[in-house]
């Protein structure tokens, strides 16, 4: 059970122009490191490690993941050893979430990018034995049960609407596995042609979990694809801040609410409901930005 409410009403013109009410679950307030939906996508993987008395957990992501910090910080917690395997050859300068990884005990492994796009996760498994293996993102069927908890959280049972950002599919398939039968989720994909997405998610699904579920995915809101970013994209973070006081990430929950705007303005809501935005966290990346984009 959750010590506090993290579901905050959000209005202003264009929301009460639409004739919808609308809310953003709060994730990034549950955790200051472990941020959003990696709580939720990694709890599973641990308590697994754990059970299985692993020594540590081994996973992987790129050289600004907020994935790895989390793991990072998680698994100290947990009094797990951790490595992490990063995309792309050892850069002079560290990145932030990186410097961060190494104090809180991760073992950084760099890899190509070539070799890091074709990992044999058995073959990693066979590698290192002591250790559990957590894929990239949390995606699995752990990570899926994980996110499905966000949708459990007191309150979000109230939205027939719920709007989320969309990255490889384990959160999503998660919100879909937790959908009442009165709701409909919107995804936003945060990456370009990320038409594979669909079968990513399936694949983490039973039958009985996806039939009759209500769900779409937004393709047109990707502002150039993974972790790219523009003038528009700021624009809508930094008057989601003025108005909110909600910080937003470039790389996810940014173009969650640029496409909120965007979808209101186009009428894909109807008039009545209960529209709720799902930030998911990851405001660590935001370090990566040097030009003061952001207000916040």
């Amino acid at each position: 059970m959750l010590e506090k409410n993290i579901i905050q009403s959000i209005n202003d013109e264009k929301i009460q122009s639409s004739g919808i009410s609308a809310a953003i679950l709060r994730l990034d307030l549950l955790h200051p490191i472990v941020s959003g939906n990696k709580m939720f996508k990694l709890n599973h993987y641990l308590a697994a490690a754990k059970y299985g008395a692993k020594k540590g957990i081994l996973t992987f992501g790129g050289a600004f993941s907020n994935h790895l910090v989390a793991a990072a910080y998680a698994a100290k917690q947990n009094n797990l050893e951790a490595i992490g395997f990063v995309r792309g050859e050892k850069p002079k300068q560290l990145s932030p979430g990186l410097k961060d990884c190494i104090s809180y005990g991760m073992q950084l492994e760099f890899m190509s990018r070539e070799s890091f796009d074709s990992i044999d996760l058995a073959q990693i498994s066979t590698a290192y034995p002591e250790h559990a293996i957590i894929p990239h993102g949390g995606y699995g069927r752990m990570g899926m049960l994980g996110a499905k908890e966000i949708m459990e959280i007191p309150g979000v049972e109230a939205f027939d609407t719920v709007v989320a950002a969309c990255g490889t599919g384990t959160m999503a398939a998660g919100l879909i596995d937790g959908l009442g039968s009165h709701q409909q989720l919107t995804l936003v994909s945060v990456l370009k042609n990320n038409f594979s997405v669909l079968d990513e998610i399936k694949q983490l699904l039973f039958e009985e979990e996806i039939k009759n579920k209500r769900f779409d995915i937004r393709f047109d809101f990707h502002l150039g694809g993974y972790a790219k970013k523009n003038e528009l994209l700021f624009k809508a973070m930094n008057d989601f801040f003025s108005i909110h006081h909600v910080p937003t990430d470039f790389v996810y929950t940014g173009k969650l609410v640029n496409a909120f705007y965007h979808m209101l303005e186009a009428g894909s809501f109807e008039r009545g409901s209960k529209v709720l935005l799902i930030h998911s966290g990851g405001l660590q990346g935001n370090r990566s930005l040097c030009n003061n984009e952001l207000i916040f």
